[in-house]
């Protein structure tokens, strides 16, 4: 660790969000786990940019996936109150000031998304993005270690589907691709149900390609970058 990382300071927690931080679950191995049967949190976040070193989050939006079904009735909405953030938010995703000096205190925000994901592996479409500006918060207000397995859906498609065709390989693209009616999008409880209805047609392939369980998935994916990397060589 560097000198800067050793002199900075812990942050303090009030005594609540410490004790409701020390009851979270072990987030899941990657093991014999049934895909069919997994639970999966589906995840979108808004930001204040796309820096995931300096951005700060402003919106989660959340969905589940369980027994190849999704959870309508399970969902999850925050938008965290970071008022000095409100003009860059405004600008980047319409969300009124109105809604984030009515957002929940950034603490409480990040604990409710972390027990509402449990030990569920997590979901995203350019995964990387979310899972460092989850794991960068988690470490700034906490000095937690957001360990959570991701699964990128911009990896998923194109290794399911190699004949895509597609150049551009955006998620509406995805959307067009599989012919999705999607009512509406850009909003993060919208946009992690959109992922969510691609995840599903996932998993269908996933059974007929034989990709059964996790562990499966995760070493399918593995073997598929390497590929790529090779290819690319």
């Amino acid at each position: 660790m560097s000198l800067l990382g050793w002199l900075r300071k812990k942050p303090e927690l009030d005594v609540a969000d410490q004790a409701r931080l020390f009851t979270m679950a072990n987030p899941v191995s990657l093991g014999d786990q049934l895909l069919e049967q997994q639970r999966f949190v589906v995840v979108d976040l808004e930001s204040t940019g796309l820096n995931y070193t300096k951005d700060k989050i402003i919106s989660i939006g959340a969905v589940v996936i369980e027994n190849q079904a999704i959870r309508m009735g399970r969902q999850f909405s925050r938008t965290l109150n970071r008022e000095h953030k409100i003009n860059e938010a405004v600008l980047i995703h319409q969300i009124a000031p109105s809604e984030i000096a009515a957002g929940v205190r950034t603490e409480e925000g990040l604990l409710d998304f972390l027990e509402f994901v449990g030990d569920s592996p997590l979901l995203a479409f350019h995964a990387d993005f979310d899972q460092n500006l989850l794991l960068r918060e988690f470490k700034d207000v906490f000095s937690y270690n957001f360990k959570h397995p991701f699964f990128d859906l911009a990896e998923l498609c194109p290794m399911l589907y190699p004949d895509h065709g597609m150049r551009s390989l955006k998620m509406d693209d995805w959307v067009e691709y599989f012919g999705l009616h999607v009512l509406q999008r850009h909003n993060a409880v919208a946009d992690a149900l959109a992922t969510a209805e691609l995840m599903l047609i996932l998993l269908q392939k996933c059974k007929s390609s034989g990709i059964n369980t996790l562990k499966e998935l995760d070493v399918s994916l593995n073997n598929w970058r390497r590929r790529q990397g090779s290819s690319m060589a």
